[in-house]
């Protein structure tokens, strides 16, 4: 599981694209409380996983956010374009 985890995190900062906690946990197969534990620490690069709610990172300073988090206002929000874009 976590090797999927993996390839969201790059895909995203590949991407440069938020995604809600929602669809990558659903994509990957697991629930968004665990996807988060496997996240670990906030820190620039998982910072893409964002609330569907506020489109913002749970818990994270400014310094925590990618700088280029807001580059643009398109979030994932289907785990299907996920598993399209990764193969899963």
């Amino acid at each position: 599981m976590q090797e999927k985890t993996t390839s969201v995190v790059d895909y995203l900062n590949e991407v440069k694209t938020r995604c809600t906690f929602n669809a990558a946990a659903e994509a990957i197969g697991i629930t968004p409380q665990a996807l988060k534990k496997q996240l670990g620490e906030a820190r620039p690069e998982v910072s893409w996983f964002v609330s569907s709610t506020s489109g913002e990172p749970l818990r994270y300073t400014d310094s925590e956010k990618h700088p280029e988090l807001y580059r643009t206002t398109r979030i994932i929000t289907s785990a299907k374009v996920l598993k399209r874009n990764l193969g899963l």
